[in-house]
């Protein structure tokens, strides 16, 4: 627990949060928005590449850009302790997924709901499943202290309340070692961890659906709601919201109990002897090794004698002619796939216009290492004539479909490709990487990726399967 907390405020100082002791400057002053949140999958975190991310960061920070003013994080432990803070006039609000409750008038205040989230009784698979709260009669249930979850209450069970400041990690880990047995967590804290808990389940909903909003403070708070309040408007209209909750909870949802199950075992039987090569590929590519080896694992299961129908061969599943532009040998050795294939990575990325920022360079590099670069590019162009962003992976995402669509595919340079299954691809690599950042935990910063060399892009080879990067940056409208 104390290694996790520690942790986190090193990742939160690295990103450049500010802790806060003082009350905050008006936003007419010229001051800063300050923003406090919790560390966590749902809200913020670095990502992979070291990057800051998380649903609620990039909420944050497009409502920053609306309102044209700078953003400063603070990072606390618990979202009681964030509300302390805007009581405190140290922050102008508090964005950490918290439930909207009633209030008396006067005070902090509630903006616009935009998410919703239900508290669910998580179970042990291998345990009979109850079906409603009397079932639980002699259990230990637990549940992190919470607004959410303060008015449930179950009489027959032995009722464990954790501080309000421990990971949801924690909780789900006491059900899965048999501490306790079951957990009461609301559903998209479950959703973003149970790919870490292959053991566990959401049994039942307990209670009302619960409303997610952010919490204002008295700085600026008549402004604040009333940008708000367009701001929400605006982007569940347009889509925007929806696109962001797909982003960092629709991949979470596409992982089966089983995948994540067999992964967690490899990680302690295979993994050990790959991973010198996973690093040393992160040396030379500035890749972070377990986005390496998830795309390794999502190819072949880390099997090195891999080989499909179509030829494709070895970990990292490179066709004959990708290897031998990469002077890649010998496939089926385990050592020269995963170095290839992360090469293959790093030609694809540097292929991708210059203005195209992280984390959406690495997914779309991703969707093209499944795809190819030329179909990647017809559904970046596809993206823009439906008037989304070719350089966002969220939109791009949207029209991937379009590549397979009889109505579509004919106007598209490179006509049919399997867009859905790129998709899954990206889904399934982010769904790893999380998983490995969690059992496999950094040592040290990721090293700056390497400049790419000035040399002329190769040709294409087959279509749905690893290409070399095609075609020049200017060659399609997308690019341009």
């Amino acid at each position: 627990m104390a290694r996790w907390i520690l942790l986190a405020v090193l990742a939160a100082l690295a990103a450049g949060c500010e802790f806060r002791a003082k009350p905050v400057a008006s936003l007419a002053e010229g001051g800063k928005l300050v923003v406090v949140t919790v560390n966590g999958p749902g809200t913020w975190y670095e990502d992979s590449q070291g990057h800051p991310a998380g649903f609620e960061h990039d909420l944050v920070m497009l409502f920053a850009r609306q309102m044209g003013v700078e953003v400063a994080y603070d990072y606390v432990e618990s979202r009681e302790e964030a509300e302390r803070a805007l009581a405190e006039r140290r922050a102008h609000l508090a964005a950490a997924l918290i439930p909207k409750r009633f209030d008396l008038p006067g005070g902090l205040a509630w903006g616009p709901s935009y998410r919703m989230a239900q508290t669910q009784l998580v179970w042990r698979v291998a345990f009979p499943r109850p079906r409603s709260l009397a079932d639980l009669a002699g259990r230990r249930v637990g549940l992190i202290a919470d607004a959410q979850v303060d008015d449930v209450s179950v009489p027959s069970a032995t009722m464990e309340r954790l501080p309000a400041d421990t990971p949801p990690e924690e909780l789900l880990q006491r059900v899965a070692d048999g501490r306790l047995d079951g957990a009461l967590i609301d559903s998209a804290r479950f959703l973003v961890e149970r790919k870490h808990f292959p053991q566990l389940e959401a049994a039942f909903d307990v209670g009302k659906p619960a409303h997610y909003a952010w919490r204002v403070g008295p700085v600026d708070q008549k402004l604040l709601l009333d940008r708000m309040k367009v701001f929400f408007a605006r982007i569940e209209k347009d889509g925007t919201l929806r696109r962001l909750a797909d982003l960092y909870f629709g991949h979470a949802a596409r992982i089966s109990a089983i995948d994540a199950g067999t992964l967690l075992e490899r990680v302690n039987t295979v993994l050990p002897r790959l991973k010198p090569w996973f690093q040393e590929a992160e040396r030379v590519t500035g890749f972070d090794w377990r986005l390496i080896a998830a795309i390794g694992y999502q190819e072949s299961h880390w099997d090195p004698l891999a080989t499909s129908p179509t030829g494709v061969r070895g970990l990292m599943m490179l066709t004959e002619e990708t290897a031998d532009r990469l002077g890649v040998k010998d496939r089926l050795d385990a050592r020269e796939s995963i170095l290839g294939g992360a090469r293959y990575l790093g030609l694809i990325a540097d292929s991708l216009p210059p203005r195209i920022g992280e984390p959406d360079r690495t997914w779309l590099a991703l969707a093209a290492y499944n795809l190819g670069t030329g179909h990647l590019e017809d559904a970046r162009i596809l993206a823009q004539r439906r008037g989304l962003s070719p350089d966002a992976w969220q939109d791009v995402k949207l029209a991937l479909p379009g590549l397979a669509n009889p109505a579509v595919f004919p106007t598209l340079k490179l006509g049919f490709a399997r867009g859905t299954e790129a998709m899954q691809f990206v889904d399934n690599v982010r769904n790893y990487v999380d998983i490995l950042s969690r059992v496999q935990p950094r040592e040290a910063p990721l090293p700056p990726r390497p400049q790419p060399p000035a040399a002329p892009a190769p040709p294409p080879a087959q279509a749905g399967s690893p290409a070399p990067p095609q075609g020049s940056p200017g060659e399609a409208a997308a690019s341009r």
